[in-house]
């Protein structure tokens, strides 16, 4: 027996969320007395994750798996799970894992929990608390399955250093055929990704036009951070339809998300309440996300975001 980690990599590089998933996935491995083993997809540096706990690497390098494919990527899974006897299998829920987790539990004929955001508090029988109704609850799922699929919820468990000499071996897997091809994929250069960022500033029709994005790369280049924004945004062709944020968007689980003339949708809220800390700037006391948000300012952004970035910079210069 054993439980299974896939350490997600994009070009090369692993995402933040993978050394999450395998500091996670040792707490189980040590509740089971099994050993952890993690599979990384054409990881250039796949020794990287024995250092949060990983006692097995098994690595699979193949230039025609450089884009993802929800369908390759969970037969590989599968496959590893059955060479590994897995008992359990951890997929992190970024965009790609939220398709990977569901599919790979129909192949293991497994019970499968998204959106886990601790350890599990009994194993006989196994049970996980996740949340649930867009962040609004939380429910204990217990899963009777011989195999378990869980899908970690970014940011649920933080990353622990656990360094291991994990053992190494190739793979060479099965590639099915999967239907699915791409022409041509467009990505952002030197810019934070949502998906990877702590922090996330983000902009709605407050900021009155395109023209006044710099506002927001402004304090987002302050602080480190990703830029987003809202639906209305992105479907006036402000911004890219990728830099749309919520849960008609993409789910943002960051540490800080700052919300800047952003009125507070339902939709937009469901897909941002996993942020730790919501911040908002906006002109009107009744908007609804004040109702969401740990901080509020009411103010014109005009002139409350430069200020802010003024003080951050002096704060930045004297630590």
């Amino acid at each position: 027996m054993s439980v299974l980690v896939f350490a997600e990599s994009s070009e090369g590089k692993f995402k933040k969320i993978a050394f999450e998933v395998v500091s996670y996935g040792k707490k189980i491995a040590a509740q089971l007395g099994t050993q952890l083993v993690a599979l990384t997809i054409n990881a250039d540096n796949a020794s990287e994750v024995a250092s949060y706990g990983a006692d097995k690497i098994i690595k699979v390098s193949n230039n025609d798996l450089a884009s993802f494919n929800a369908k390759i990527t969970a037969s590989i899974i599968e496959q590893a799970a059955k060479k590994e006897n897995a008992e359990v299998v951890i997929i992190d829920s970024s965009s790609n894992g939220l398709y990977l987790a569901p599919i790979v539990a129909a192949k293991l004929e497994a019970g499968h929990a998204s959106n886990v955001i601790a350890e599990p508090s009994s194993t006989a029988p196994f049970t996980v608390k996740r949340k649930a109704f867009s962040n609004k609850a939380f429910n204990h799922t217990e899963i009777s399955s011989a195999v378990k699929v869980l899908g970690l919820a970014k940011n649920s468990v933080g990353v622990v250093e656990n360094a291991s000499s994990a053992e190494e071996e190739d793979f060479s897997p099965e590639i099915i055929a999967s239907g699915v091809s791409s022409t041509s994929i467009n990505k952002s250069a030197g810019k934070v990704s949502i998906a990877d960022a702590d922090v996330v500033v983000s902009g709605g029709r407050g900021l009155k036009g395109p023209e006044n994005w710099g506002l927001i790369e402004d304090l987002a280049d302050v602080l480190g951070a990703a830029t987003a924004c809202s639906k209305p945004v992105s479907d006036l062709g402000w911004r890219p339809h990728g830099e749309h944020v919520g849960q008609t968007g993409k789910p943002v689980a960051s540490n800080l998300y700052i919300a800047i003339g952003i009125s507070g949708a339902i939709q937009h809220l469901a897909g941002v309440n996993a942020s730790k800390v919501k911040v908002v700037i906006n002109t009107d006391p009744e908007a609804p996300f004040f109702k969401a948000a740990d901080y509020g300012i009411v103010g014109d952004a005009f002139e409350v975001v430069p200020q802010l970035i003024e003080k951050l910079k002096e704060f930045k210069s004297k630590n």
